[in-house]
């Protein structure tokens, strides 16, 4: 089968196209022809072994794909040959074909298209992960959003919204900004890119508070990290949640007497590990996120579709934090 292959560690530039063996599914796994492959920020790192899984080489990239099921094991009875699915795998999502699990494979609706499918689960799973389990959001509290207009922070977005938040979005640019706002967002802010001084610092978090009402904001959803969570967190409410989501800007130092002083939580979110750990708990949380796609609450929005051969150049767009939304890769 036709796939984008890791031969080497090594950026995004370092991945090319050829071909691996077709995988077979086992008597409890699930084959997949793929038609569209979400990228995610995982397919950054895993390329460069810097992810908490190292494959061995060679291997494919991805972790979310849409399709067909071509093949089922011996011991599957949900799912059947012909089904339209999303699967998800932490590798071998860019490849004609993939094996995923029972456990990692569900329906989708016949109107819902492969490329919104492939740009779905990680990312709104991992926002209602945070925002329901971890957060405790409740209607009516005040949700700043960092890195609002990124594949997770727009699904954060719609979802605070339909949860009944106040959404600040924190986003880099206007256009981003314009964009979380299109989304639902009630407000928000452009933050400069850093790195930072204290001086800078300090302006960050007075940005942040200004955002927000005066008593702060209830839940923030930290995607970036580095300097931006600090200054972010100086403006929570008392009693507050702070998400640790991502830091594509870099793993942040937080000083505790913050979190004392606001007598105020810092909250980690592993939904990977979560959805393996409570599978009746993600089944509950995937029919919830399907039902407020199809009553129009929420939708991925793709910024860019790029086929097979362009591969590396879409996770190059999201390594560089230029991607907008979801940016997915067509197979089909």
């Amino acid at each position: 089968m036709k796939a984008l292959i890791s031969n080497a560690i090594g950026g995004p530039e370092s991945l090319a196209v050829g071909h691996l063996s077709d995988p077979v599914p086992g008597d409890d796994e699930i084959l997949i022809t793929v038609k569209a492959c979400g990228v995610n920020f995982p397919d950054t790192l895993i390329i460069e072994d810097k992810y908490q899984f190292k494959p061995e080489r060679p291997f494919s990239p991805g972790g979310e794909v849409a399709g067909v099921v071509a093949e089922v094991g011996q011991n599957v009875s949900r799912i059947r040959p012909g089904d339209r699915v999303i699967g998800w795998c932490s590798w071998g999502g860019m490849a004609e074909k993939v094996v995923v699990t029972p456990e990692h494979c569900i329906p989708i609706p016949d109107a819902m298209p492969f490329d919104e499918a492939s740009a779905f689960i990680m990312t709104y799973g991992t926002s209602y992960y945070a925002l329901k389990q971890r957060g405790h959001l409740e209607r009516g509290e005040t949700l700043l959003i960092l890195g609002a207009a990124g594949g997770v922070g727009l699904a954060a977005v719609e979802l605070g919204k339909a949860m009944g938040a106040l959404v600040v979005a924190a986003v880099s640019s206007d256009e981003k900004l314009a964009l979380a706002t299109k989304h639902g967002a009630d407000g928000g802010l452009v933050y400069p890119r850093g790195p930072f001084d204290k001086a800078m610092r300090r302006s960050l978090s007075d940005l942040f508070k200004q955002a927000c009402p005066d008593s702060g904001a209830d839940v923030i959803y930290d995607a970036v990290g580095g300097d931006y969570a600090e200054a972010a967190l100086r403006g929570i409410a008392w009693d507050g949640r702070f998400l640790v989501v991502g830091f594509p800007a870099g793993i942040p130092r937080l000083p505790l007497n913050l979190a004392l002083l606001k007598s105020c939580q810092i909250v980690g979110v592993f939904w990977a590990a979560w959805m393996n750990r409570d599978p009746a708990g993600f089944q509950t949380s995937t029919r919830e996120l399907l039902e407020f796609y199809q009553r129009g609450a929420i939708r991925p929005t793709i910024s860019a579709r790029y086929p097979l051969e362009k591969g590396g150049d879409a996770i190059a767009s999201l390594a560089g934090r230029n991607a907008m939304g979801k940016v997915v890769v067509m197979l089909d």
